[in-house]
C-alpha cells in the first residue's frame, strides 16, 4: 500500500540550513588533538586526520551554512523580525500531519538522521526568511490569472474518502475481527489492539483523506465503493488483510479563480522566494564583506 509505507514528505526546507558534519567540525579542531580515532594494524588515525580530510571535502559547505545562518540571524534582529513558537508549532503539526501521523513523522526523522529540534530550527529559519523576501516580492493579479490558468487542474478538489482500517495477515483473523464488530465492538480500538500497521495502530487505525492513487489498488476500490458509516468485508493486498470503515467522503469539485487566489498566491510566493533569497544573499555578502578564511588544503 503506497502511503503505509512510503513516508509523506516531512517538512521541505526552501533552504538545507542543517549541516550534519558542523558540530563534529568544530569538535575536532579545537586546538588539534593526537586522539586516536581508530587503527589499522599498527598504524593509528588520529582525531586530526579525520578533521582535516572532512574540512577538505566538506569545509566549504559547512563553512558557506554557518555564514548564511549567520547573515540571517544579523539582519532578522536588524529588522526585528521575530517567528513564535506558536508558528513553528502550527508548521510542525503540518509536517506530522503530512507524514501520517507522528509515529510516523518520528520514523522518517530517524530514517533521514533528523531530529524534532532540527526540523524546528529549519521551520524557524525559514519563517524568517519568508518574512525577510516577502516585501522584496511583487505578485501582480495578471500573473496570478494566468498561473491559474496554466495550473487549473491542481487546484481542482478530487474525490476524497477518510478511512481507517485494521490491517492483519489472515482472512480468518479478519473474519474474526468483522464478527466482534457486527457485536458492538469498538473499531478504533480493536485497530490498537489488533493491527499489524505500526504506522496508524496507535491512532484507532485512522489514515485521514486520501484520493485514487494514494493506496493499493484493491484497497481504494473498496474503500470508495462503501457508503460513510460503512465497513467492509475482508480486503486483501500485498500488506495482508484489511477491515476498512469509511468515515467520510469528498464529492469531485472544479476549481474556480476567486476560490483559489490564496493558494495561487501562495504557490507564486514560494516560487520567487528561492530565486529572490539568492539575490539577497549575494548583497549582504557584500554588505557584510564576509572573508573566507578557511585553509582546507
Amino acid at each position: 500500500m503506497k502511503r503505509l509505507l512510503n513516508q509523506k514528505r516531512i517538512y521541505v526546507l526552501m533552504l538545507v540550513l542543517v549541516f550534519a558534519l558542523i558540530p563534529f567540525l568544530s569538535a575536532c579542531n579545537k586546538g588539534g588533538s593526537a586522539e586516536v580515532v581508530a587503527r589499522v594494524g599498527d598504524e593509528s588515525i588520529t582525531k586530526d586526520d579525520l578533521y582535516n580530510l572532512l574540512v577538505k571535502q566538506n569545509g566549504q559547505g559547512a563553512l558557506n551554512t554557518l555564514i548564511t545562518e549567520k547573515i540571517i540571524a544579523l539582519e532578522a534582529a536588524k529588522q526585528k523580525i521575530t517567528v513564535s513558537e506558536d508558528e513553528v508549532q502550527k508548521e510542525l503539526n503540518k509536517s506530522i500531519e503530512q507524514s501520517g501521523g507522528q509515529e510516523q513523522f518520528e520514523q522518517a526523522l530517524e530514517y533521514y538522521g533528523y531530529t524534532e529540534a532540527d526540523i524546528r530550527k529549519n521551520i524557524r529559519t525559514n519563517f524568517t526568511i519568508r518574512k525577510m523576501m516577502e516585501p522584496r516580492i511583487t505578485i501582480t493579479e495578471e500573473e496570478m490569472q494566468n498561473y491559474f490558468n496554466e495550473n487549473k487542474t491542481s487546484f481542482d478538489t478530487p474525490e476524497q474518502v477518510k478511512a481507517s482500517h485494521i490491517l492483519v495477515d489472515s482472512e480468518e483473523k479478519a473474519l474474526e475481527i468483522k464478527e466482534k464488530l457486527k457485536a458492538g465492538s469498538d473499531f478504533a480500538e480493536l485497530a490498537k489492539e489488533y493491527s499489524t500497521d505500526e504506522g496508524s495502530k496507535s491512532n484507532g487505525g485512522q489514515l485521514g483523506y486520501f484520493q485514487r492513487g494514494d493506496m493499493a489498488q484493491q484497497f481504494e476500490d473498496a474503500a470508495f465503493a462503501l457508503e460513510v458509516g460503512g465497513i467492509s468485508d475482508p480486503v486483501k493486498t500485498g500488506f495482508g488483510y484489511h477491515i476498512i470503515k469509511v468515515e467520510d467522503k469528498v464529492a469531485a469539485k472544479e476549481a474556480n479563480y476567486e476560490d483559489s487566489k490564496d493558494q495561487v498566491k501562495e504557490n507564486l510566493l514560494q516560487e520567487k522566494i528561492p530565486d529572490e533569497f539568492n539575490t539577497w544573499l549575494q548583497e549582504k555578502n557584500t554588505e557584510y564583506k564576509v572573508e573566507i578564511l578557511l585553509n582546507d588544503k
